[in-house]
This record gives structure tokens, sequence and C-alpha cells, in this order.
């Protein structure tokens, strides 16, 4: 004889829609957070036509803050989905699976919701430390995957609004009515239990969030403990993700070098000659999409008097092509508000001293405002686009 199926069952409120809610709240936040920084992370990277030629240059530290608030909301969902996967998951195995189409369509929304956020913190997670075990594109992957929650989401709340709203606020009832400290052995302590597993989720979440928001939150980089990045550590006092071994860029290909600029009157710069232009000196942030963020010290020519040389006094669009033979973002493009901005150079030194070949020598942009993934090194070209 077969043995007949069983759901799982549990008693108590730690499993009850007062405490799912509750749990449900802060996770929405954090999801809602995380979305929100994320498409400002992604027009930025990729801005659509509409937006091209706007993107903002000020304040100069908004991509370091969104897309730290990107990583660390992103962290912070990790303990919260857990909390609220254990209070439901008893309802995720009922008996009969479907009862009705509107059951179906709940159970569908958050088979997606359910899925989609597993994946998508895990690759997420994995994407901090830069470590890609899957063959597909991990941005545009991670881009769709951040609609198929926002939808699911959306269509869970909806067919679960009465339920939500029911449970929203704490019911009068379920105030204890006595100390639970003193109450008999076997009273019902269902409050005290809820209370208990709510302050270890926000304990839990506020260690992952200290220890690893330090990478881009400087008073806190000393306690960084969890975070891939502390944002000391690297040649010249700031981080790496690629290498110049890494990129390709060795002693041979340097050998050479020229800075050609496009334009109505084009022409060629040694570096010794590009050292004889007025140098300018701007302090801003390295921030990359994996959550760690720096400022330091640059030195170098703008782009806007580089591209006056060459008759565009206006600025122009640029396409900037790096010398790397590995790796993403070889090359990369650049708008009017950054090539018009004081503040974005063509970096000779850093913090001082000559840029170190992992840095980008012998010369690298930087721009404020702007996602480090296009904070171009080894720049050997402006080509002005039309």
């Amino acid at each position: 004889m077969g043995i007949p199926l069983q759901s799982p069952r549990f008693r108590g409120r730690l499993h009850d829609p007062r405490t799912a809610t509750v749990i449900g709240r802060l996770l929405g936040l954090a999801i809602v957070l995380c979305f929100l920084t994320g498409v400002m992370s992604h027009y930025l990277q990729e801005p659509p036509t509409w937006l091209s030629g706007h993107l903002p240059t000020r304040p100069t530290w908004g991509y370091r803050a969104s897309q730290g608030l990107h990583v660390i909301s992103g962290i912070a969902a990790i303990p919260l989905l857990l909390a609220k996967l254990w209070t439901v998951y008893p309802r995720l195995f009922v008996w009969p699976p479907v009862t009705s189409p509107a059951h179906a369509a709940e159970r569908l929304s958050i088979a997606a919701l359910v899925s989609a956020t597993l994946l998508e913190l895990f690759m997420g997670l994995l994407n901090t430390v830069q470590w890609y075990v899957w063959p597909f594109s991990f941005r545009q992957v991670h881009w769709a995957l951040a609609w198929v929650i926002v939808g699911s989401l959306l269509v869970h709340l909806a067919l679960k609004a009465p339920l939500i709203a029911k449970h929203w606020k704490r019911p009068a009832s379920a105030l204890p009515l006595v100390d639970p400290a003193k109450t008999a052995p076997g009273a019902d302590v269902d409050d005290v239990d809820r209370r208990s597993l709510l302050r270890g989720v926000l304990v839990a979440v506020g260690a992952v969030t200290l220890f690893t928001a330090g990478q881009s939150v400087t008073p806190l980089k000393d306690i960084d403990l969890l975070a891939p990045r502390t944002p000391d550590i690297g040649p010249q006092g700031l981080p790496v993700n690629r290498t110049a071994k890494a990129a390709g860029v060795t002693a041979d290909v340097l050998d050479g070098w020229k800075l050609h600029v496009d334009g109505p009157h084009p022409y060629s710069l040694t570096l010794e000659e590009l050292k004889a232009m007025p140098q300018h000196r701007v302090e801003l942030p390295i921030a990359c999409v994996e959550g760690w963020s720096k400022s330091a010290h640059w030195e170098g020519v703008r782009i806007k008097d580089l591209l006056a040389r060459a008759g565009l006094r206006d600025g122009a669009r640029l396409r900037i092509v790096s010398l790397q033979r590995h790796g993403g973002y070889g090359v990369t493009e650049m708008d009017l508000p950054y090539t018009r901005d004081d503040l974005t150079l063509l970096a000779l030194r850093l913090n001082g001293e000559v840029l170190a070949p992992d840095h980008g020598y012998p010369a690298r942009i930087i721009a404020p405002n702007r996602p480090g993934a296009l904070q171009t090194k080894w720049v050997s070209k402006l080509e002005v686009l039309a």
C-alpha cells in the first residue's frame, strides 16, 4: 500500500499570516529599494535613447550611493527571504495543489516570485565576488529577473491584498494580558515567540549589513568582515577589479603608445605631450557594480580640452577605445553631459602618483556619477560619434 501524501502542518503563530505579513513588509521594502537602485544602475550603464544625452553628472557621488544601496539592500534581503519562506513554506505544499482558477493564479505567482527571487539574490551575491558559474550574461539575466520579480510580486499582492490588510496591524486580541515571564507552564506564549523570531531576523539583517556595507560606506570599512573588497586595499590605495595582466595589457602592447583623438581636426599625442597640456586635479569616487567604492584624487587633462583641440568646443558623444584584449567594456561610450563636464578627465595620475598598470597606465577615464565599469582604463583612442 502506498503512503498517503500529507502536507506539513505547524502549530503556533510563527507560521501564521501575521508573522508572514510582518516579515513580508521588511522584505518588500528591501526588494523595492534594490529594484529602484538597480534600474538606476542599468540606465547609467545602458541609457535608452530618450535618456541618452541627459544623464546627470551631479551629485558626483550619486552612483556610489545608489549602487552601494543596491548591494546592501540585496544582501539584507537574503535573511529576510529565508525567514519569510520559513514562515510560509507549509502552505507551499498544500494538497491538492490547485483548487480553482484564482488559486492557480496565486500558486503561479508564488512559484515565479520565489524562484526568481532566489535566483536573483544568488546571482547578485556571486557577482559581488566576480564568480560567474553560469554560461549566460549576468547583466541581461539579472535585469530580466528583476522585472519577473516585480510583476509576480504585484500579482501576488493583488491576490493576497485582503489577507495582508487583515494582518497589517497587530490585532488587539494578540496583546499579552499578563507578563509572559510570569505565565504558568503550558500557557500561550506565541506572541513572545513571534517577537523573538523577529528580533533574531533583524539581528541577522543588521549583522550582514554591518559586516558588508563597509566596502562602500567608508566609516564602516574596518568591520567589513564579510565583504569581498576592502576599499583601502589595492595598488595606490584603491581596489582593482581587472588587472593589466588579466586584460592582456603588456609592455609590448604599451610600446609606442599614443592617444588618438578623432574630430574635425584629428590628432595624436604621446604621453609626454599629454603631460605638457594643462593638468587638472579632481576628487572623484570609483564605484563598481559589485558594490565597492572609494574616493581618490585624480590628475590629468580634461576631456573637453582634448575635444576643443580637435575642433569640438561644445563637446561630443564619444566612443572610448581601450588597449585591453580580454574582458568586457573594452569599448565604451560617453554622452555629452560627461564630455562637457569640467570634472571629466583623461587621468594620468592617481593619489599623487603616476597611474599603476592595474589602474590603467598610461591613461584612463574618470568622470562624475559614472559606473566604474565605464571608467575605461588603458585608453588609446577617443572617437567622435554622430
